[in-house]
Formats: structure tokens, C-alpha cells, sequence
């Protein structure tokens, strides 16, 4: 019975990283739609996003069977309460890639980041991508190191947003307040999925070893 609740939770671990690969998926291609103006493919990630909240659904219900079927304690109760909150998370994640899509859409046939505001928007994304990508490997391998290393790239997220600020108040900003308004908004939505990244990689690591990491930054 224990070795069939094990295989139950490996599976929904399993469906955890899935949701991570979905996510990283939108974060990519929203991304390139707000960079590109490409209206199609902000469809694509904002009807797509149906597809995250299903996955959550199943592996809520998951969870939810393993927690009243199998009376799970201790470690094993840690770990599917923590799935339940990582799953959250994950959720978030794709609703925020879609805020992001949503911006995109609303430029159309414009595009929301001025050359100026550019690169900085391309490096939070690309540290965004690179975050959720990272935190689906940490899901499979439970990785500890690597969990509690990803908040560096964090640190990383930080700066950028703080630089993307200074852009925006700098005497020289010249694309008006819409601009800036997308910009700010584009700018907390990265932040955002970044810090649900670290959330969740941290979870891994008092799934593993029942101690919570210290923040940093």
C-alpha cells in the first residue's frame, strides 16, 4: 500500500514538472509576442493558459485523493501539502504570462516597449525563462543545490527591475505614459514569476529535508 501512495506521489512530482515545462512555454512565447507585436500568438498563450488551470485541477484532485485515501503523515503529509501550494504557484505563474500577453495584444499594431526600455525588458524575461526552466528540473530531480542557488538568479531579477526604473523616471523618457505604465507593469509581472520560481524551488527543499531555506535579498 505505502510502495502504491510512493508511486502516486512521484506521479503527481511528475505532473508538477509538466506544468513548469507549460509555463516556461508561455513565458517564451509571450515574450516574444509583446517583442514582435504579434497579435496570433498573444492569442495563443492567453487561450493556452486554459490548459495550466486544468492541469492544476488534476493534480489538486490528486492530492486531495492521497491526503483522504491514504492518511498520509509526516514526511509524506509535508509533501503533498506542499505539491497543493506549489501547484498554486505554478498557476500563478501562467496567469502572469498571460498579463504579459495581454499587454502585447493591447499594442497591436504597436509594440509596447520602446528601443530604449528594450533590453532590459529582454534580460527579465530571458532570467524569467531561464527561472522556471530551472525550477522544472529541481521538481523532477529534487535538488536541493540547485534549489537553493536559483535564488542568485533572483538577485539577478532584482536588478534588473530596479535598472528598468530608473529608465522610466530618467529626464530623457520620452515615450509618454502608456509607455511607462507598460513598462512598470511588464517589469512587476517578470519580478513576479521569478519570486513564485524561488517559492516554489523552495518548497522542493523542505520537501526534501523538512527545514524552510533562509531568504536572501
Amino acid at each position: 500500500m505505502r510502495h502504491l501512495f510512493h508511486d502516486q506521489l512521484e506521479s503527481v512530482f511528475s505532473d508538477l514538472a509538466g506544468i513548469c515545462e507549460q509555463v516556461e512555454v508561455a513565458v517564451r512565447e509571450a515574450t516574444r509576442a509583446l517583442l514582435t507585436g504579434d497579435a496570433e500568438l498573444a492569442e495563443q498563450v492567453i487561450s493556452g493558459d486554459a490548459a495550466i488551470d486544468r492541469a492544476r485541477d488534476e493534480v489538486e484532485e490528486s492530492a486531495f485523493l492521497l491526503l483522504s485515501l491514504q492518511a498520509p503523515v509526516a514526511g509524506d503529509l509535508r509533501t503533498v501539502v506542499a505539491a497543493l501550494r506549489m501547484v498554486s504557484e505554478l498557476e500563478r505563474m501562467g496567469d502572469l504570462s498571460v498579463h504579459v500577453a495581454k499587454i502585447a495584444r493591447l499594442r497591436v499594431p504597436g509594440i509596447a516597449v520602446p528601443d530604449e526600455a528594450r533590453p532590459t525588458i529582454e534580460q527579465m524575461a530571458t532570467v524569467a525563462e531561464d527561472m522556471v526552466e530551472r525550477v522544472a528540473q529541481i521538481i523532477t530531480r529534487r535538488d536541493v543545490a540547485a534549489a537553493i542557488a536559483l535564488g542568485r538568479a533572483d538577485e539577478e531579477m532584482d536588478r534588473l527591475r530596479r535598472r528598468s526604473f530608473t529608465e522610466l523616471l530618467a529626464d530623457d523618457w520620452q515615450h509618454g505614459v502608456e509607455a511607462a505604465v507598460d513598462i512598470a507593469l511588464l517589469g512587476r509581472y517578470y519580478e513576479r514569476i521569478a519570486d513564485h520560481a524561488v517559492s516554489v524551488a523552495h518548497r522542493v527543499v523542505f520537501v526534501v529535508t523538512g527545514d524552510h531555506p533562509v531568504a536572501t535579498g
